[in-house]
């Protein structure tokens, strides 16, 4: 069973090696996956390559669709694993789109690999693979607030948040545009019982200047509420591109 994964530029699969630049394990060196197609529709989504294809009418603030076969290919996960073996790193991420609509295919992959860290971000909607699951060190779940336009049915499943929330391995990531979304994030907190130090806040932008100017007022609603601030390095050393 192939992995489908996004596409640094036509043909060539987004699999690279940097930092990791948000949330509980930011700043530490990694070896990325980006897989394609997502089951939910961001209409700030910095990675709409990933799904938004010619012919996909969900919204995005872009109005930019992309041509499916420039930007997604299907590998072996034997080649997978291969790739992400030559870089010589103990920390892969996996990332997407959604990575567990492919949970199948991911456990072969990684029971391929030898002994490494293994991150898996996801919107937090997907049960993981039974088979994937015991292979995974860290959920980085990232839930997505109303004003990503997804619909609350489709985006904040209560049984899925509070399975994620009672697993020592998930870590949440709420990302966070105004001020107001706070109100969400506290109402969510209370109602699956997350742990509020494994609470992280990130502001929306995808240009340096965006999170700065975001950053100083989130930075004082984590202080007051014991949450913890994410900034985006990722964005502020190579800006909106692939393969960082």
């Amino acid at each position: 069973m192939p992995l489908t994964l996004a596409t640094i530029e036509p043909g060539k699969p987004e699999i690279f090696g940097a930092l990791q630049g948000e949330g509980a394990s930011a700043g530490k060196p990694s070896v990325f996956v980006r897989l394609s197609r997502c089951n939910l529709a961001c209409t700030w989504c910095d990675t709409a390559y990933t799904w938004r294809f010619e012919g996909d009418n969900r919204p995005h603030r872009d109005d930019h669709t992309f041509n499916r076969k420039d930007n997604q290919i299907a590998l072996d996960e034997h080649d997978v694993a291969a790739r992400i073996a030559a870089f010589g790193r103990n920390r892969l991420v996996i990332t997407g789109g959604e990575p567990l609509l492919q949970g199948a295919a991911l456990a072969t992959m990684l029971g391929e690999l030898g002994d490494m860290h293994v991150e898996i971000e996801t919107n937090g909607t997907v049960e993981p693979h039974r088979l994937l699951d015991p292979l995974v060190d860290q959920y980085n779940v990232s839930p997505k607030l109303a004003h990503s336009g997804n619909a609350g049915e489709l985006a904040l499943i209560p049984e899925r948040l509070s399975a994620f929330a009672a697993d020592p391995r998930a870590w949440f990531k709420f990302v966070i545009a105004e001020p107001e979304d706070l109100v969400e994030v506290l109402g969510l907190q209370r109602a699956h019982a997350i742990p509020a130090n494994r609470v992280y806040l990130m502001p929306e932008g995808r240009d340096a200047a965006t999170l700065r100017e975001r950053a100083g007022w989130l930075s004082e609603l984590c202080n007051v509420h014991d949450y913890n601030f994410t900034d985006r390095l990722h964005i502020h050393l190579h800006g909106d591109t692939r393969g960082t």
